[in-house]
């Protein structure tokens, strides 16, 4: 299976205080057990976004990372289970989603960021590689 690390977006799913779910893409950065994504200036409808509340509501968040093609033998797929906090985005996090977003390195974004301690890595493969 090639690196979820290279992929360049996934969905993150939070849950809100009533229980619904809530689903958006992000860009992403991956490094070990954590998972960051900033807050960026792509347009939004506003600033007070509904997974930041989720989060503050209920940290319990997973992230989907797939690759779809029409040759079903390369289909694979990657969902992080973890804890999330929403914080002020710091440098190395930056730095990491600089590295691999050039929109990042000529406009970062200010945040705010969120951070996913994974507790949890399933993967699947439609075939061995």
């Amino acid at each position: 299976m090639p690196s979820p690390e290279r992929a360049r977006v996934a969905r993150l799913a939070t849950v809100d205080a009533r229980g619904r779910p809530h689903v958006v893409p992000i860009c992403f950065a991956l490094e070990h057990e954590r998972l960051y994504t900033a807050i960026d200036e792509k347009p939004k409808r506003t600033r007070a976004l509904r997974r930041l509340a989720n989060i503050e509501a209920n940290p319990a968040v997973e992230v989907l990372i797939d690759h779809y093609e029409e040759d079903w033998s390369r289909l694979w797929w990657v969902r992080l289970r973890g804890t999330a906090r929403v914080t002020d985005l710091h440098e190395h996090a930056l730095e990491l989603l600089q590295q691999k977003y050039e929109q990042y390195r000529a406009a970062p974004p200010e945040g705010p960021l969120i951070e996913i301690r994974i507790a949890e890595r399933t993967e699947w493969a439609s075939s061995p590689s």
